[in-house]
């Protein structure tokens, strides 16, 4: 190691990973997507943003999230003698409505699903004692990763539906991850928490992770099919990490340029009033603390895993489905 290497330990508790994590270097790896960073300041005068005089947080925000489980994994005996893998899932999203001026909180909706997911062509719902799980066909041969990934379309569904819930005009919705399908509700903004790769050139990294605590990075556009307006933001951290508090922000590329920057500036007075402390979450700052809270309310609503683990395993010895 040379004598100008610093290192930094995550904030994170190890056990649910990194805050900036993926195969080969975490958000060092680069990204082939085109990236415009001169949308609110040009590239070359970059700088970190401090908040704008007179922007006040919003009265209401509204947090969305959801969580999945894997219930039991299965396999499938066809009439012609194959064989298919499966995933029973049970998965719940929630909105916590969030009431600045009167400093409370509450749970605005929430919905459980579940499903039975394999590529099986003959698979039919499994009925586990008052639990149903609908069959959800996966193409391909039902490789894990891909029943896992599957999980996913049917989670963003019900994440959709409870986003509409409690909204009042001025609020804000947070959505924990990306916008994907919901850019088109209004003041919308996707959270990520977890950084897995550098969109930014090095120069314009640079000004990323010297923001202090409580700046923002300027706007920039994700020149892709699913990309928009993007931004990074530093949460309250204590340690001098380069990315300690750094989380990266959305917004639908539906908006206009100046939208994109008026909703930068709102989420730059209202997400560090919610950042969580280490001592409380493994997660400190990222996961901010009404996530955190509904994370908890929503898998306690998916039922006690190993029972329907237990319940699932005898109604399959059973033949019992549909």
């Amino acid at each position: 190691m040379s004598e100008e290497t610093q290192l930094f330990v995550d904030s994170w508790d190890p056990s649910y990973g990194a805050s900036f994590e993926a195969a080969g270097g975490g958000p060092a790896t680069p990204s082939s997507t085109p990236v415009d960073p001169s949308v609110e300041i040009p590239a070359a005068e970059w700088r970190p943003v401090d908040p704008t005089p007179g922007v006040p947080a919003p009265d209401v925000v509204l947090l969305v999230d959801g969580v999945r489980r894997i219930d039991a994994s299965l396999w499938t005996a066809e009439p012609d003698g194959a064989s298919y893998p499966g995933v029973a899932a049970s998965y719940a999203a929630g909105v916590v409505r969030c009431d600045l001026g009167r400093g409370a909180a509450a749970l605005a909706g929430a919905r459980v699903g579940r499903g039975l997911f394999t590529a099986s062509p003959s698979a039919g719902d499994v009925v586990a004692g008052q639990i149903r799980y609908p069959v959800h066909r996966v193409s391909g041969t039902g490789e894990l990763a891909r029943l896992q990934a599957a999980v996913q379309g049917p989670l963003t569904e019900l994440e959709v539906a409870v986003s509409g819930a409690a909204r009042t005009d001025g609020d804000l919705l947070v959505v924990d991850g990306p916008l994907r399908n919901r850019r088109r509700l209004p003041r919308a903004i996707g959270y990520i928490k977890t950084q897995h790769s550098q969109y930014l050139d090095a120069r314009l990294t640079s000004v990323v992770t010297r923001m202090a605590p409580g700046q923002r990075s300027p706007v920039f556009a994700l020149r892709t099919s699913w990309g928009g307006w993007s931004w990074y933001l530093r949460l309250p951290v204590s340690t001098g990490a380069p990315w300690a508090g750094i989380v990266r922000v959305e917004c639908s590329p539906d908006l206009t340029a100046e939208e994109a920057i008026g909703l930068a500036d709102l989420s730059l007075v209202t997400l560090p009033r919610f950042a969580s402390t280490p001592y409380k979450d493994p997660r400190a700052p990222q996961n901010l603390v009404p996530i955190a809270g509904l994370e908890r309310r929503l898998r306690a609503m998916l039922g006690d895993g190993r029972l329907l683990h237990r319940v699932l395993t005898s109604t399959v010895r059973r033949g019992g489905r549909r």
